[in-house]
């Protein structure tokens, strides 16, 4: 069945979640981030790493395929949707004994050569203050799903910061073990099985299990915060990409990435040289 474009404007109900120390020391320490802003708990209040909002918005993704299924799409082709693109801003710091309430809004739906595309903002906000901590734009394909109704759009995605080639920056080196998958998909609590379940990963058309588009995204930003943060992750304000290759495990991918002004523009290369992650970026505002 076709995705219809009718669900533009559509909301999903608000999820809400307590977010402890655990949680945010987990998520870091599945991506062998031992920053001292989001372990130690003696002397610091524990914070959540950049990419930390994707834990609390997968289940209100989830919850836009439902959406999606009241329009006309099928649970099997629902399955069949795939992260494109990601752009996360944050608005404010995600502190252990937050309590954090997530809604996804759907803003725009088109037909492309590959099959439906969509675009989703994901509103996270601090239940005690009201505010809003984070706000990302979502953009995913239903591959080999066609369109109803005309191209819709609620809402017109941010532009994108300004960028620069990162091959002409600095080059780093970063293994995935093995094990990164699991690892990733335990301690951040996003649970799709291709990630983890061979059989069910070669059902899809997968060479193997692959890593999680936002757990690559997060171990760029990682590297990033180390390298031109000062180590300092409070000073990320905006950050994405797009996602393209698969990582597979173990291996090594290569960040590459250069600095201009506030922006550090990357991308990331898998083993065999294929972009994983391209027109990537983490925009930083001054240190505290």
């Amino acid at each position: 069945m076709p995705l219809n474009t009718a669900i533009v404007g559509s909301s999903t109900r608000t999820l809400s979640h307590e977010v402890d120390a655990r949680w945010l020391m987990a998520y870091a320490a599945g991506l062998s981030d031992l920053n001292p802003a989001y372990m130690d708990t003696e002397t610091n209040t524990v914070i959540a790493h950049p990419v930390f909002p994707v834990c609390v918005e997968w289940p209100v993704i989830l919850s836009t395929r439902e959406i999606a299924a009241q329009s006309s799409l099928k649970p099997e082709e629902g399955a069949r949707g795939v992260h494109a693109a990601h752009d996360l801003h944050i608005h404010a710091p995600i502190e252990a004994g937050d309590t954090l309430e997530t809604t996804a809004t759907m803003i725009g739906a088109r037909a492309i050569k590959p099959g439906a595309v969509y675009t989703m903002r994901l509103d996270t906000v601090n239940a005690a203050s009201g505010k809003i901590v984070s706000q990302t734009y979502q953009t995913g394909i239903y591959r080999g799903v066609e369109v109803m109704g005309e191209a819709a759009e609620e809402e017109p995605l941010p532009p994108l910061p300004a960028m620069t080639d990162p091959a002409g920056g600095s080059s780093f080196e970063i293994y995935v073990p093995g094990e990164a998958a699991h690892t990733y998909t335990e301690c951040a609590r996003i649970w799709n099985p291709i990630h983890t379940d061979r059989a069910v990963a070669l059902a899809a058309g997968l060479p193997d299990i692959i890593l999680h588009g936002t757990a690559t995204l997060a171990l760029a930003v990682t590297r990033i915060v180390n390298e031109y943060a000062g180590g300092d992750p409070r000073r990320v304000t905006r950050l994405g990409g797009r996602f393209a290759a698969m990582v597979l495990m173990p291996s090594t991918i290569t960040l590459q990435a250069h600095q201009s002004e506030n922006v550090i523009s990357y991308q990331v290369l898998t083993e065999d040289g294929q972009t994983a992650i391209s027109q990537g970026f983490v925009v930083m505002g001054d240190a505290s």
